[in-house]
């Protein structure tokens, strides 16, 4: 991958030792933001890169170092860059509208700020839909004294799902039908099959209930028809680093990509990861892991023998994979496996949609459900466990629904509130042994889908939940409850209050929205300045979000108190509860949202504003 050039030649020696690139150590960087033609093997596209390259640029800073960086737009609209993940003055963020006002056509804008962390990070666009048009690259900070951990080769695996149609396209056309690229339909022939999984009258009834919300179990990906890229490499085109047996490789993971989540894999290898999201982890060694859109993972891997291996990135939704090579020489390319079965949605994954919570008109407030729809579900062992600190189910009331045909939307939200535990004291994790279901409950649920579940007990997934991972070879598949900060950020202090963000949508008109609001309807978070704030996102939709707050870290809670993993994007799976703190130590103004590039643009997405602090 080409590597930002300074316009310097001063240190022009200095090399990045047992890397896959070179690049001179400089203070000063120019970047060019160009209309190119993306080639992604099996289509074409005009697009939008960085340096006139469809390939990311990645641009390595040394940590303590002063950047300055140059952005030319050579585009005939507005442009800007975002840092994604770095902690800077709020004015260089890069966010328009929010703090600043953008690159004009032709124009040259400078950013100018300190390099005060290390790891593995990522820049993009935040303008329209540059980003999901190309408009990303690649932050390697090297931090002072070197890596901890060290390797002998260095690699940005940097990935995407490149789509045939330019975003906005894309986003008019999911405002015309929600399901416009939703190619996983269900079939006569799924019926034939869920019938002699679970009985003709139960697959019926399963359906009838989709049915009546309006919505499908295989509505995992709202886009689909991509094609995933490695470093800007399709499988056709074969991304490849090279090693030699023996020597220890360390892939730095980016997703990039708009809207696709995907499980990683190197057949053959066990991946100890050791950063997540650019912050160094207690190493933790696994056979495949999830990374959400905008989130980043350090791997190393050891190759022992003389042969190929594949890297396998496979979207959420099992609609397109891309195999990238680790070769002991140039030429080999790695087997590409056939892509897994498709996962389907579960009861479990309506869990926060049953609530009817804050869904301003979804589909399900049409939807007359009574109640011997759920004849077979045991609420007492669902509704009233121990709040988790790491994801608990979303519950209903189910005294709203009692003998009524009326709709979900007059559920007493009320009652959530009492279930949120105190902000100066982490809840105990939820014993979800307690929701195992029985051999009857949910009879009318597609358990085909949930037959891959057995053994997993991620607490950052609903119990039952269609979305739980299982890595291809049965072996351990990481969760972010295996994430343990290696050193403590901050110290462990009791939050000083609590804020709810309800994830909410309207599917019908492609709608998404924080608490039932849409960004252009919602005042903005006000935060204090040297306040530690504990952010409850409940997460009301069938949709996984990966949310993103600017300028500041997100200490997930996973019950491990100062040692909480620190990261800049927390997933929030269908029908969870998570808990995030922060600790407000900046000034200005930030954007808060939702990554997944349409629904941030639909309305998944605040201002914040930080009141105090230093002039």
């Amino acid at each position: 991958m080409p590597t930002i050039e300074p316009w310097r030649a001063a240190i022009a020696g200095a090399a990045v030792i047992l890397s896959a690139t070179t690049a001179a150590y400089s203070e000063t960087y120019d970047i060019s933001v160009d209309k190119i033609r993306i080639d992604a093997g099996d289509f074409r596209k005009t697009g939008i890169g960085y340096n006139n390259s469809q390939t990311p640029t990645v641009l390595r800073f040394k940590e303590g170092e002063d950047v300055t960086l140059n952005v030319t737009n050579n585009l005939r609209e507005d442009t800007s860059i975002h840092w994604h993940g770095l902690i800077l003055p709020f004015d260089q963020d890069g966010v328009p509208k929010i703090s600043f006002d953008g690159i004009k056509p032709g124009e040259t804008f400078t950013y100018n700020f300190p390099i005060k962390q290390a790891g593995t990070y990522w820049f993009h666009s935040h303008s329209g839909f540059q980003e999901p048009d190309g408009a990303y690259g690649a932050i390697v900070i090297e931090p002072k004294g070197g890596e901890r951990i060290r390797a002998n080769r260095d690699y940005v695996v940097q990935l995407t799902d490149t789509h045939p149609q330019r975003g906005k396209r894309i986003m008019r056309n999911l405002k015309m039908s929600a399901d416009y690229y939703n190619r996983s339909q269900r079939t006569l022939q799924d019926l034939i099959k869920d019938s002699g999984n679970i009985g003709l009258k139960a697959a019926l009834e399963d359906r009838k209930m989709w049915g009546r919300m309006r919505m499908m179990p295989t509505d995992v990906e709202d886009v689909q028809g991509f094609t995933p890229m490695i470093n800007g490499e399709s499988t056709k085109q074969n991304w490849t680093g090279l090693f030699k047996p023996g020597e220890k490789v360390r892939l730095r993971l980016i997703n990039s990509s708009a809207m696709a989540y995907f499980d990683l894999r190197i057949p053959g290898l066990k991946m100890t990861v050791v950063q997540a999201d650019g912050n160094d982890v207690k190493p933790v060694t696994v056979d495949e892991l999830r990374i959400s859109v905008a989130e980043t993972y350090d791997v190393i891997v050891q190759p022992k023998e003389n042969r190929v291996y594949s890297i396998v990135a496979e979207s959420m939704g099992r609609t397109a994979l891309v195999r990238g090579t680790l070769a002991p020489r140039e030429g080999m390319a790695g087997p590409v496996p056939p892509l897994r079965e498709k996962p389907r949605l579960t009861m479990a994954d309506m869990g926060g949609m049953m609530g009817g919570m804050g869904m301003e008109g979804h589909v399900m407030q049409n939807a007359v459900m009574p109640l011997d729809d759920m004849s077979g579900m045991d609420h007492s062992q669902m509704g009233h466990a121990t709040p988790a600190p790491k994801a608990e189910t979303t519950q209903m009331d189910h005294s709203a629904m009692t003998g009524t045909d009326q709709p979900m939307a007059g559920m007493d939200h009320s009652q959530m509130a009492g279930a949120a535990p105190a902000p100066q004291a982490k809840a105990k994790p939820m014993d979800h042994s307690t929701m195992a279901s029985s051999d009857n409950s949910m009879a009318g649920m597609d358990h085909s889908a949930m037959e891959n579940t057995k053994g997993q007990d991620d607490p950052f997934y609903a119990p039952g939940s269609g979305l739980i991972p299982n890595a291809a070879n049965g072996g351990k598949f990481l969760s972010y409850d295996d994430l343990t900060a290696r050193k403590p950020l901050y110290k462990d202090r009791p939050a000083t209050r609590e804020i709810e963000l309800r994830l909410t949508g309207n599917m019908e008109r492609y709608i998404w929205s924080i608490n039932g609001k849409k960004l252009s309807e919602a005042e903005p978070i006000v935060l204090k300045y040297g306040e530690r704030v504990r952010f409850k996102f409940v997460n009301e939709t069938m949709m996984s979000h990966p949310m993103h707050l600017h300028g500041m870290w997100s200490i997930l809670d996973t019950g491990k108190g100062k040692y909480d993993p620190i990261k800049h994007t927390v997933s929030v799976a269908p029908g969870t509860t998570v808990y995030t703190e922060t600790e407000v130590d900046v000034t200005g103004q930030w954007a808060f949202h939702c990554h997944l590039s349409y629904h941030a643009d639909a309305g998944m997405f605040r201002k914040v504003v930080i009141e105090g602090g230093p002039a």
